[in-house]
This record gives C-alpha cells, structure tokens and sequence, in this order.
C-alpha cells in the first residue's frame, strides 16, 4: 500500500501508474487490479478486502478530473515534505507488491521491475528479478537501485495471486473434487494435477461425506522455512444422469 507520506497515499502508485498518466489507463489498470485482489477471488481475505477498499479509493480520486487535479497538487506538497530524512538524507528505498502464479512459487520466475520515481532527474528505472524456485508466498526481495538513488533499494514483495483450480492460504492450498456417488460409498483412489504439474493421488475413505475435507502433506506452496504446504481437497459428489429409452 504505497504511500509518500504515513498519512497522505500516493494513489498513483497503487494503480501502478505515472503521474502524467490518462484517464483511459487509470480505469484499465483498475479494472485488471480490482479484479484480481476482488475478496470473491481470494476467498474473502482480510487482506483482499483491504486492499480494495485501496483501489477504489485511488480511482474514485483519479476518474475524477476535478478530485485529480486537486489531489496532485496535495500530492507535490507531500512528496516535497517527505524527501528530506535524518540528518538531510534522502529516502532511497520503495515498496511494492506483486503477485505471482501459483506454479512459479513451485519452478521459479522472471520478473521486470519498473519503477517511476518523479524525483529520479535519470527518469524510470528497470531492473531484472530472478525468482528462485521454491520461493514462499510473502518473501521480500531487495533489489539494488542504481543512478540518483544507488545505495536503496526496491523491495519487491510477492503474494500468491487467484487460479481457477486452487486458492491459496499462505503456504496451504485448497481446492473441490467431484467423484462419484459409488466411489464415495466404495472408496479407493483418484487422482487430480497437482502445482507443480504431476499427478498427486487422493485416497478416499469408504463412506467419505460429502464437503469433507482431506489432507494431503507436501502438496502446497513452498514454506518460508523449507518443505511445503498441505493441500487441503474437498469432497464433491459428481451428479448422475441415467436415460433410458421409453415404452413404445
């Protein structure tokens, strides 16, 4: 949640955007951000719903031209106030989140870091971010900053973004399979596509219940600490059609 000031935020940078940007990229990066920190696709987490509450009200002020052009100019007083630190140095360090794939926690990733800093007179900045596999959800980069702001550094911290198939909750995933309604009388194995793209077998108990939860370990994200998380399936019966052919 990035801010110029503890008090003043900066709505820019919750968007992702300059300052000069227009009004049709305010509402497209609304849109995309909106969507994918929506609490209905993060299983209603208090963060996601912080973080909304964030974007609307970075776009309610910047849609707005009227509320725009006043706020930038309460944006400039703010981020003159706030550059001078102890004893007259300037604040070279920043923050941001990011959100990765699910499976590039498990295999690693690539990332660009741009950064759009008014105060750099070199202008953007943008670095290269190897993600290393085996990365847990919610670990803290630091990448070196180079030019007008060498010695700082952008903090870049990563956060599990939404899949169709799995939710995350920190280091445990979370996801429904639909077996039939003699399996779960009879029991035996299934199988679904694990993270990491094998197979990860699921042994169900005879007389399973349906929206019963089982556990398999070492299935989920990687932990901070080494190893990995469970992941947490839900039982779902699958509906059966029957047709038959009518009596003439």
């Amino acid at each position: 949640m990035a801010s110029v000031q503890d008090d003043f935020p900066d709505h820019y940078a919750t968007l992702g955007l300059h300052r000069k940007c227009t009004e049709a990229q305010i509402r497209t990066a609304y849109r995309i951000l909106a969507k994918e920190h929506h609490p209905d696709v993060n299983g209603g987490s208090e963060e996601s719903v912080v973080r909304t509450q964030v974007l609307n009200a970075a776009y309610k002020v910047l849609v707005d031209g009227e509320a725009r052009a006043a706020y930038d100019k309460e944006l400039a007083a703010a981020t003159r106030a706030a550059r001078p630190v102890r004893a007259g140095r300037v604040e070279k360090n920043v923050s941001q989140d990011t959100t990765l794939r699910l499976e590039d926690f498990i295999r690693g990733t690539r990332l660009t870091v741009r950064v759009n800093d008014p105060g750099n007179p070199d202008g953007p900045e943008e670095y290269a971010l190897e993600v290393p596999e085996g990365t847990a959800p919610g670990t803290r980069f630091r990448v070196p900053r180079e030019g007008a702001f060498r010695g700082g550094f952008v903090v870049v911290r990563v956060q599990a973004g939404a899949d169709f198939r799995f939710k995350a909750r920190g280091s445990d995933l979370r996801c429904d399979l639909k077996i039939a309604a003699e399996r779960a009388a009879r029991g035996g194995t299934e199988s679904l596509r694990g993270i990491g793209g094998g197979t990860v077998r699921v042994e169900i108990p005879k007389g399973v219940a349906r929206g019963e939860v089982l556990r398999i370990e070492g299935e989920g994200l990687p932990k901070a600490r080494g190893g990995r998380g469970d992941l947490l399936v839900r039982i779902q019966y699958r509906p059966e059609v029957r047709i038959t052919r009518g009596q003439g």
